[in-house]
């Protein structure tokens, strides 16, 4: 297009919104002009709703794909091939299991008016959560849309710590310990961060003003340290270390891991709830942290063993991901670098040497990742954070206050660490407790026979490469190829 157009057609789009707006002043000469503006007002703000709710629901569809296909793909092409689809299973099902939950009770209980720990049941079988937004979390999109961006969240993060557990937990024992795990640890979690005077809540009256944009106790925290829990309890795999238990197909993984890239734009970038400038602060800082981690992981393990590895480069990004979910609309984007940096780093080192250290089998390294990454950013959050990105804090006069180091408020590093202190502690004991009712009343894993032949034919009785089968067939009857 040539620069006369280029400048010809946005100005007839001007020309047409004066005109529109003399039109609508002119068609009705009879009202007085505060009625004629007060149109033109509620026209405009109808219209910044219109873009407020698409970009959340767009930004609810990207964080649904994280799950499916995104983590799916990513730990199935790193368990062994004989676990391939039981491990994508338990993602997929997930998607349908949490969502139940949440229509019935789990929204109501992380969202509903209640106390500073749990929400109440004013919003069970989604009673009044419709149309109308609720002006405590979005005032310009339905609540309904933001029930179903939080929905979300609560979808992906027992996904997770699927992980932890791969290759040895029984299906039945997967459903019914994801299920009490959703009611007792993430509802409640959710709600002390997120909902109206939740413990944890800066913005809503809670108690200790941590700061969690998106996600990084809630969803990280939560999830990574319950995982290790997981790991201890259960034990190590058969074989776990001395056989080699290397991912079986990385190109799966690899093409999960940039779906996790992609989908983590709506999961940070649309926790601003709206279509405006923080959506594009946090997006930015998710890409910059993703792409600074990478290059961390990458080039620790570099130094280290002398080669950059595939899984190391998109492990070292979801790292990154991670680390910067709860700074992320808080922070500036060299603040993202930085924390990117540290998180990769910082998780490459839990991964490869902490581990190594203590012994324990998290099959697919949630804790490593994020537990460790989500523990990082929520600090990091308290050094980094700083009003010129949000002025979420503020006084009495509505004015607004440093939020932190990097603003002057050391004292936030504090809250952040009590946050990440309260939600270790809920999901250690938590799912400590679970898994010790759910082994006593249905027992946790298969038994050794089951996991030598693999889950995905013990537990589902299927094959994830029945080519194998069919290629051996044709070799069987017609002989190898050349």
């Amino acid at each position: 297009m040539n620069p006369f157009r280029r400048a010809y057609f946005p100005g007839l789009a001007l020309l047409g919104i004066c005109a529109n707006a003399v039109a609508a002043l002119a068609q009705a000469p009879d009202q007085s002009m505060e009625d004629r503006l007060a149109k033109i007002e509620a026209a405009t703000s109808a219209a910044q709703s219109a873009g407020d709710n698409a970009w959340v629901l767009v930004c609810s569809a990207l964080v649904l794909m994280m799950t499916g296909p995104g983590l799916a793909l990513f730990y199935g092409g790193l368990v062994r091939k004989k676990n391939v689809l039981a491990t994508m299973m338990q993602s997929f099902v997930l998607m349908a299991v949490v969502t139940v939950l949440w229509a019935l009770y789990g929204y109501s209980l992380a969202f509903a008016e209640g106390n500073a720990f749990v929400g109440g049941f004013s919003y069970a079988l989604l009673r009044g959560v419709g149309a109308q937004p609720n002006g405590a979390y979005a005032a310009t999109i339905p609540q309904q849309t933001f029930m179903l961006f939080q929905l979300m969240f609560a979808i992906i993060t027992p996904a997770l710590i699927t992980g932890a557990f791969a290759e040895r937990m029984k299906f039945s024992a997967m459903l019914v310990f994801t299920i009490l795990w959703s009611t007792v640890v993430y509802f409640p979690l959710a709600h002390m961060v997120w909902g109206n005077g939740g413990f944890l809540n800066a913005a809503l009256g809670g108690v200790v003003p941590a700061l969690d944009f998106a996600g990084g106790t809630v969803v990280h925290i939560a999830s990574g340290f319950s995982a290790l829990v997981c790991a201890v309890y259960m034990g190590k795999r058969v074989g776990y270390p001395k056989t080699a238990m290397v991912p079986h197909n990385l190109v799966l993984s690899i093409i999960g891991a940039c779906m996790l890239w992609v989908g983590w734009f709506g999961f940070n970038a649309g926790s601003a709830l709206g279509a405006g400038a923080l959506a594009s602060s946090a997006f930015t800082a998710t890409h910059f942290a993703a792409a600074a981690a990478a290059l961390g992981w990458m080039g620790a393990e570099w130094l280290r063993s002398g080669k950059p590895t595939v899984l190391g480069a998109i492990s070292g990004a979801v790292c990154g991901l991670v680390g910067i979910t709860p700074a992320s609309g808080f922070v500036t984007p060299m603040a993202s670098l930085v924390i990117g940096l540290v998180a990769g780093v910082g998780c490459f080192l839990m991964v490869t040497e902490v581990k190594k250290i203590f012994g324990y089998d998290d099959s697919l390294d949630v804790f490593g990742v994020h537990g460790a990454g989500g523990t990082i950013g929520a600090i990091l959050t308290g050094v980094f954070a700083t009003r010129a990105i949000n002025p979420l804090l503020k006084d009495a006069a509505g004015n607004s206050l440093p939020m932190g180091l990097v603003d002057g408020n050391g004292g936030q590093i504090l809250n952040q660490l009590t946050a990440v202190g309260i939600t270790i502690a809920m999901a250690v004991i938590g799912s400590l407790i679970l898994l010790k009712v759910v082994d006593l009343i249905i027992g946790l894993r298969v038994t050794e026979e089951e996991e030598i032949r693999g889950l995905d034919l013990s537990q589902h009785g299927e094959d994830g490469y029945a080519l194998d089968f069919e290629l051996k067939s044709a070799e069987s009857r017609f002989g190898s190829p050349a």
